[in-house]
């Protein structure tokens, strides 16, 4: 938790410094800026490194040195202090002279300042030629651009420090208001106080001083790295030694990153395993056999063994006890470039699979490669897979991710995770690691691409609910077929979003393109909202509570930030179960506007109108619409709906919006200051379909069935208080319970299924 809180907020809020791990640490600005130490005079060559020289090569933040410029030391004074001549003696004993200072003028510093926007490092010869036109030496020019980067560096490492601060008392008082609510808290059955008899502390204070406890010494740790990474900052002259000597600057081969990694053996790694990837993708049998039912490839791990020459006795197969792999290809409406510059960007890559990935972070750059084209780059990520409901715990995965350009038509994505990396950090953590996987994207004509995804992990088996036990256990979850499946939806969503020829008939409602590209940003908002509301994090505390035969989970958030949502205290529940109905019936059941009374109890039977439909895709459960009630009375409220289909799952995703704030929105308004908050259904395949996803010689004769089944996960959320502070009431409790379960009890008697009494 605190992770995402430190790098979220140094990726975001100081982009034009250098990588948070990567920067000097604390030490210069405790010791010159809290204690508004004066800036030390640089004495080192140009392109040293100290603390009087600054190596920063990032856009130099723009402030005023007219009146605050250092002083300078003349040359006539650093030679009479060389000779030691010109002090004069008394009596046999010297007296050092006063040295001799002096301001440069404000036209000397205009120019300067001028040069050092455009090259914060100059050469020699453009020292020579800015000393001949100031009047100045080669010598005071160098001085000054020298102590102008540590000045710079300075006000940086303040700024950064300020964040520290901010976080930790964003902390301090999120624990303060926590603690508050804890001894105020009820009881959801009967009503009375959390408090423990004997007048000690709750479970939940409890865990929250644990918790608490884990992010002080989260920050120690980050502090004590970053303090370690001043020390080992490479020189800004050095170069990545991966891919050509023309790309950007890089760490130095003594590189130790977050987890004290060093960066030759990271380098070895990847490259070793990125071959073992292009062989993955390419090869055929033996290596991959392909199913007659499912029509999947199924890796022969026998043969995977001797091919890469793996050493399974010395694996740990105390923890490593499952071990997953898959491949699938498919054409991917988004031009190559695009795509690969989205796998580098956390925000764009985690846009692309919303419904798989959870939390995304990029730790660290081990190598920064190209930067236009990202051939090189190595980067250092945490990210936590999920499935579409609570009852499956999210997969939290440290691993390397690195970019290669094969050709001008061909591009390698490797993900692999470093091994024994568990010894560095919780090793509660660790459940779950890639072995080299990722995917190969050959570039096609009119904006088209071929990828080809591998995925291959292994994980710690744990306790999963009978019902997900296939689709988990079968690889089909986490599987290539998902993975390529949603990236291939959401990049059809993007094409349709920024498409100026749309028919009319895809666009019923909205008459101009601004006016569309607002809903689908909005209605993609929608939906991601949804996946975060019914994930399996082990952030989000989720309590059970029986309801007749069906479990529901159930927590409370508070929203006090997030314009996005309605500012108050929030109550989420959430049921997840098997239905014996086809997961496309269900879906066509559930978008159909007709059918809509049968289920939404919100409606109160009342009929709804679809007054705005866009389609986000070729199949026409892709789309988004706006449905009104017909009676006029009630028109203050539209509800927002998106929905979304493939190969593996369908969703959707709804909410009551304001009337007059959707309209807006209709006619090509801002979107990002609507507040919803969404509800909806996410649907899988059962999964009894499902082959070994790798075949052994304990395996490779196993048979298995096929059935069609739906997994439906329910998800419901309200606004319980306006005000954030306030505590979950029982009443609260039971209404937003009552809402997943009368829910499903509709659905199932719309359906004609068997309901449990």
């Amino acid at each position: 938790m605190i992770q995402s809180h430190l790098f979220l907020g140094m990726n975001t809020n100081n982009q034009q410094t250098k990588d948070f791990f990567a920067s000097p640490a604390l030490s210069l600005s405790l010791a010159g800026v809290f204690r508004n130490a004066p800036t030390p005079r640089a004495e080192l060559e140009d392109g040293d490194e100290g603390t009087g020289g600054c190596g920063y090569e990032g856009e130099p933040v723009e402030i005023s040195s007219e009146n605050t410029g250092p002083r300078e030391q003349s040359d006539d004074a650093e030679m009479a202090d060389a000779s030691g001549d010109e002090d004069g003696t008394d009596g046999g004993n010297k007296k050092k002279r006063r040295k001799n200072y002096h301001r440069h003028t404000a036209e000397q510093i205009r120019v300067m300042e001028a040069l050092f926007k455009e090259s914060p490092h100059p050469d020699e010869k453009q020292r020579q030629q800015l000393s001949r036109q100031l009047g100045l030496s080669a010598r005071q020019v160098k001085f000054w651009f020298q102590n102008r980067r540590t000045q710079i560096k300075a006000i940086q490492e303040r700024h950064e420090n300020s964040l520290l601060k901010s976080e930790m008392e964003k902390l301090r008082e999120e624990n303060r208001a926590m603690r508050e609510a804890i001894n105020k808290a009820c009881c959801p059955s009967c009503g009375s106080t959390t408090m423990s008899k004997d007048g000690g502390v709750t479970t939940e204070e409890q865990q929250l001083r644990i918790e608490n406890a884990s992010l002080r010494a989260e920050i120690e740790k980050l502090r004590g790295i970053q303090g370690k990474a001043a020390e080992e900052t490479a020189s800004p002259n050095s170069s990545c030694s991966m891919g050509s000597n023309n790309k950007t600057n890089g760490p130095l081969e003594n590189y130790k990153g977050l987890f004290g990694l060093e960066k030759s053996r990271i380098l070895e790694i990847v490259e070793v395993a990125m071959d073992e990837l292009i062989k993955m993708a390419s090869s055929g049998e033996p290596l991959w056999v392909r199913s007659i039912e499912t029509g999947r490839d199924i890796l022969n791990y026998d043969e995977y063994l001797r091919e890469f020459a793996k050493d399974a006795s010395k694996e740990d197969c105390s923890l490593w006890k499952a071990v997953e792999a898959s491949r699938e290809s498919g054409v991917v409406f988004l031009e190559m470039n695009h795509l690969v510059q989205a796998f580098f960007d956390v925000k764009q890559w985690k846009s692309l699979l919303p419904c798989m990935v959870a939390k995304a972070i990029t730790l660290d750059v081990i190598c920064a490669g190209d930067v236009k084209s990202k051939d090189g780059i190595v980067q250092l990520m945490f990210v936590e897979h999920q499935m579409l409901t609570p009852l499956v715990p999210t997969r939290e995965l440290y691993f390397i991710r690195y970019g290669k350009k094969l050709s001008a038509e061909k591009w390698a994505i490797l993900d692999v995770s470093v091994p024994n990396i568990e010894k560095s950090i919780d090793a509660s953590l660790v459940k779950c690691r890639k072995n080299p996987s990722g995917c190969i994207i050959e570039d096609k004509a009119n904006g088209h691409c071929k990828v080809t995804w591998v995925e291959h992990t292994e994980w710690q088996k744990s306790t999963i609910p009978a019902m997900y036990r296939s689709v988990v256990l079968g690889g089909q979850a986490f599987g290539a077929r998902h993975w390529m499946a949603t990236l291939q939806q959401q990049c059809e969503r993007i094409v349709f979003c920024m498409a100026t020829n749309v028919p009319t008939k895809d666009s019923n409602g909205i008459s101009t393109l601004a006016g569309r590209k607002s809903m689908l940003k909005l209605a993609h908002r929608l939906t991601t909202g949804f996946f975060s509301s019914v994930s399996g994090s082990r952030h989000c505390s989720w309590q059970k509570l029986s309801k007749g035969h069906e479990e529901i989970r159930f927590m409370s958030r508070k929203n006090i930030n997030e314009p996005g949502e309605p500012q108050g205290l929030i109550a989420c529940a959430v049921l997840s179960t098997a239905v014996p109905i086809s997961p496309l019936a269900l879906f066509e059941f559930l978008r159909d506007e007709s059918r809509r009374c049968e289920w939404d109890i919100m409606l109160s039977g009342e009929p709804t109108e679809t007054i705005v439909n866009l389609a986000k895709g070729q199949d026409r459960g892709n789309c988004t619409t706006v449905h009104a009630p017909k009676s006029k009375d009630k028109s203050n409220k539209f509800i927002l709906q998106d929905s979304s289909t493939n190969s593996y799952e369908s969703v959707i995703a709804f909410a009551q919006v304001d009337a007059d704030s959707l309209k807006s929105v209709m006619t090509g308004c801002d979107s990002s200051g609507v507040s919803i908050l969404a509800s909806g259904f996410a649907i899988l395949p059962d999964g009894l379909e499902s082959k070994p996803v790798v075949i052994t010689t304990r395996n490779k004769d196993e048979k298995g069935g096929m059935e069609g089944g739906s997994l439906l996960t329910i998800g419901f959320q309200i606004l319980a208080n306006p005000s954030p502070t306030a505590n979950l009431t029982a009443e609260k409790i039971e209404a937003v319970t009552t809402l997943v379960s009368c829910t499903l009890h509709n659905i199932k008697k719309a359906m004609r299924c068997e309901i449990d009494e």
